[in-house]
Formats: structure tokens, C-alpha cells, sequence
């Protein structure tokens, strides 16, 4: 099920690219080689993980041949631990959902990880990953409503909510590619073990940092009806062929076994069990949190 390495990422279509920065994936999203035209990159990783970014970059597109802009998944260490670095060596702006933007410009922090879900070491280490909003000033944007990306002709971002208010994934119906983000995973991302082995499943997103089940929930089902081809995920290896859908759709009917811990202080008892709504739940979101005053990047 899943797509084979081509030695510097995975190849999950022949113009998307799948790198994993450590922990967690980067993807670029364009035609290879000097004169292809606009390109674009999906998250940026962990901290220190510029370097490897634009190395894979430069060998991909060319030196003159720099992103468009950068989408942002959601904005969790673990997803632009190298945005400072690369926003500022390319000069270029970075767009997310307008529900994420208050955690990309200083003004809110996201809530703690939760160690109590089990699952594994990561998990019980979770509290040590920091949970603070990071300053992009003015060079982050909104995507636009309509669902539309800019620099990313045929395709279209989806919002799924959950495991941060305004998390979206990416979608293009022409091949059916899914870039998941975290709304779900093909790692079961709490366990060192199968981290480190990579062992491709499909799970729910990251149970220690996700404290909206029901919306959560309801992102998976949103996802699971476009009927995806191929994934690239935030963390795990890209999937496809006859069984992706299978177990999709085994994640959406069994998901409160399958993804949502046993245990923990965002797993509301109430919910286990509950149909899913035909319309998103309301997003929840933690009460403000008092940033420190940080200095933004420079504009682009």
C-alpha cells in the first residue's frame, strides 16, 4: 500500500514529492526541473530541518527556482520548526486557515499535549514538545474562502477541524491526491516503535495533541467521502491502491476505537459512540493564552 522511495522523499505523484523531516512530512507540489513553472510547499517540518528542505528543493527545481508560497497545514512545532528559516532565505508568504492565523501571529498558544492517552513513549514524552504560537507578522495570509489555493491550480483545500481549530488538508479530484495533514495519519504516531519503523497504518490524528474528538471526527468522515487514490500524510508513509478506501472508511465506522484514546482529559465520555453529524460540530478552541511579545519576521 505504500509508494515507493525514490531515494530523496517518495514520490506520490509525478509532481508531488513527500520528504519526512525526522517526525513529520513536507511536501512539494510541482513539476520538476528548471522551467516548470510555480511551485509550492506543504509545511515545513521540524526545527533544523531547513537545510534538508532547500537541499531536496534545489536538486528538485533548480536554484533559481524558489516556492510561490507555503500552505500550512495546521501550525504545530512539529509542521513549521523550519518556517523562520525558509521564509526568510526565500522571501516568500505563507498561507493557512484563518482559524490558524491566531497562533501564527503571536497571539494565542495552543494548548498543552495530553501524556495521559497511552498509546506509547512519544505520547508520554508529548509534554516536553513545546505548544507556543509562533510571529509570522504580516507574511501569513488566509487562504482564500472559496477553497481555492493560490500557485495551486487544480487543487483545493479542505477544512478539517479538530485537531487544531482551523487545521485543513489539500485535495486535487483530477488524481484524487490527498495531502491529510494530521486530520489522519498512516503512522501510529504515539509509539517510538512504530515511528521509528514506520510501519504504514491508517490511524486518527496524534491523540496527545488533539482536543476536539467530535470535530475530529467529522474532519476523517469529510475526508473518507472524496474517495482519495493516493495520501501523503503529516506523519507516516504515503498509501494508495485497493486497500487505502477499505480502511478508510474501517477508520470513519470504527473510529472511536480505532483513533480516540481510552483515556484523557480532552476524550469526552459522552461522545463515544456518536453518529457523526452532517455538519461540522462548532470548533472549539482554548480560552486565550498570554503570549510573551515576539518580534515578527520582516515582511515579504
Amino acid at each position: 500500500m505504500d509508494v515507493t522511495n525514490n531515494g530523496a522523499g517518495v514520490a506520490v505523484a509525478p509532481d508531488v514529492l513527500c520528504l519526512r523531516t525526522v517526525i513529520a512530512n513536507v511536501c512539494f507540489v510541482g513539476k520538476p526541473g528548471t522551467s516548470g513553472g510555480e511551485w509550492v510547499l506543504v509545511d515545513a517540518g521540524v526545527e533544523g530541518s531547513g537545510p534538508q528542505i532547500r537541499q531536496v528543493a534545489l536538486e528538485r527545481f533548480g536554484r533559481d527556482r524558489p516556492p510561490a508560497l507555503i500552505v500550512l497545514t495546521h501550525g504545530h512545532w512539529d509542521h513549521v520548526g523550519a518556517l523562520a528559516e525558509l521564509c526568510q532565505h526565500w522571501d516568500v508568504p505563507v498561507y493557512a486557515h484563518e482559524r490558524e492565523l491566531p497562533y501564527l501571529t503571536g497571539r494565542r498558544n495552543y494548548p498543552e499535549p495530553d501524556p495521559t492517552v497511552g498509546g506509547g513513549m512519544i505520547a508520554r514524552l508529548s509534554p516536553l514538545m513545546p505548544n507556543e504560537g509562533i510571529n509570522l507578522g504580516n507574511r501569513v495570509r488566509a487562504l482564500p474562502e472559496a477553497g481555492a489555493v493560490p500557485a495551486m491550480p487544480g487543487w483545493r483545500w479542505i477544512f478539517t477541524p479538530g485537531h487544531t481549530p482551523g487545521h485543513i488538508a489539500l485535495f486535487r479530484a483530477a488524481d484524487r491526491v490527498l495531502l491529510s495533514g494530521d486530520a489522519f495519519i498512516t503512522v501510529e504516531q504515539e509509539s517510538a516503535t512504530a515511528v521509528l519503523r514506520q510501519e504504514p497504518e491508517i490511524d486518527g490524528p496524534p491523540a496527545y495533541w488533539t482536543p476536539d474528538w467530535p470535530t475530529a471526527k467529522w474532519s476523517v468522515a469529510q475526508l473518507v467521502k472524496l474517495k482519495p487514490a493516493v495520501v501523503a500524510a503529516g506523519h507516516g508513509l504515503p498509501m494508495r491502491g485497493p486497500e487505502l478506501q477499505r480502511r478508510l472508511e474501517t477508520l470513519v465506522t470504527d473510529f472511536d476505537r480505532i483513533a480516540m484514546p481510552p483515556q484523557g482529559r480532552w476524550v469526552p465520555e459522552e461522545q463515544a459512540g456518536a453518529p457523526i453529524p452532517a455538519t461540522p460540530p462548532t470548533v472549539s478552541a482554548p480560552p486565550p493564552v498570554v503570549v510573551p511579545p515576539m518580534t515578527p519576521l520582516p515582511p515579504s
